[in-house]
């Protein structure tokens, strides 16, 4: 179902976020948001300004909005859950199957701004989420201005970079969506870092803090591009804790203590009407041939070389540039094609 894409839910529905592609009105968002539980207030501010929306960005990786009477339960509640508790949520399901797309679903329904996503790495640490700090370019920089003292207060600012994690914890009046994204690649000690982090609502920085007497407030850059905030007496505290989705794979192992810190999702594998919907935002004036194509695509769900969502969108561009004679042989010609080099996945 396809139509306006803003509007109020239902009178006497308490849910905020839908899944049904619905944008909801910023008023009446800001009439439903829920007050935390006294224990996940962390008290930040002042706030800074709102992030400015990604609309380009959403609609790279969603398409257009689709509206749709069917949303998957268990993500509603989940989410739902997630914003009424502050707390962060584990996005398993199998690889493509939207886990990440999530977090952009919510941002644009909500109307939360730009999502800010950490794609982590096997080296990470929680350091490297929260900001990053370059000694050397604050020494030259003291030269060049025959600052004597590069232990002073003089331009710190501008050699600290605050990381994804690090911005969404800045305080802003309604939460950020944070996306850190494959998880399941971290060091075995990431997580629990990120237990202690979410646990604080915030965190400090060291050299900001032996600045802060000289310097109580210091303008540092973000992780928004262009971005700047304030951060004050050297620590970063949220307001509004963000909504963070961590996706990972279903078969990493995490320690109970983080666990027991987040709510707990698995992404489906989507039905017909789901993909049909992703289809048809990516794709608004038709291809020939393409409901040819998600059938194949379904047939295929569960085998090893089950294609993904990425993967259909990238044959059904192929089959709307280069169109196709006989579409059952010619998809097997294009799976094989898209799937050439990567292994098959060791069914479970």
């Amino acid at each position: 179902m396809t139509g306006p894409a803003s509007g109020p839910p239902v009178d006497g529905d308490r849910r905020i976020y839908h899944g049904t592609g619905r944008i909801l009105d910023p008023t009446e968002r800001d009439r439903r948001w829920p007050d935390p539980p006294h224990w996940r207030a962390f008290g930040g501010g002042p706030d800074e300004p709102d992030p400015a929306p990604d609309d380009a960005e959403l609609e790279r990786r969603l398409g257009r909005p689709v509206l749709s009477d069917h949303a998957d339960p268990d993500e509603v509640d989940a989410v739902n859950a997630a914003l009424r508790l502050r707390r962060p949520l584990l996005v398993t399901g199998r690889p493509g199957s939207g886990r990440s797309s999530l977090a952009y679903r919510i941002a644009r329904e909500l109307r939360l701004g730009r999502v800010l996503r950490w794609p982590v790495t096997t080296h990470d640490t929680v350091r490297a989420g929260l900001y990053d700090y370059d000694p050397v370019g604050r020494v030259r920089a003291a030269a060049r201005t025959d600052d004597a003292d590069p232990a002073g207060d003089s331009g710190i600012g501008d050699h600290v970079s605050l990381g994804p994690l690090g911005t969404a914890l800045l305080p802003y009046r309604l939460p950020r969506v944070l996306l850190i994204d494959e998880l399941d690649q971290s060091d075995i000690d990431l997580p629990q870092q990120l237990r202690t982090v979410f646990d604080d609502g915030g965190f400090d920085i060291p050299q900001l803090l032996r600045t802060a007497r000289h310097a109580p407030e210091v303008t540092v850059h973000t992780a928004d591009p262009g971005g700047t905030a304030t951060v004050r007496e050297g620590r970063v505290r949220c307001h509004a804790f963000p909504l963070v989705v961590m996706t990972c794979a279903e078969d990493r192992v995490f320690p109970p203590a983080f666990l027991r810190h987040c709510l707990r999702l698995r992404i489906q594998e989507p039905d017909r009407e789901a993909v049909l919907r992703v289809i048809d935002a990516h794709f608004p004036d038709g291809v020939a041939g393409s409901t040819t194509v998600v059938e194949a695509f379904l047939a295929r769900r569960g085998r090893p070389d089950a294609p993904t969502l990425d993967q259909l969108l990238d044959a059904v561009h192929l089959l709307r540039t280069c169109p196709v004679n006989d579409l059952p042989k010619d998809w097997d010609q294009l799976l094989r094609t898209l799937l050439r080099g990567v292994p098959a996945a060791e069914p479970r």
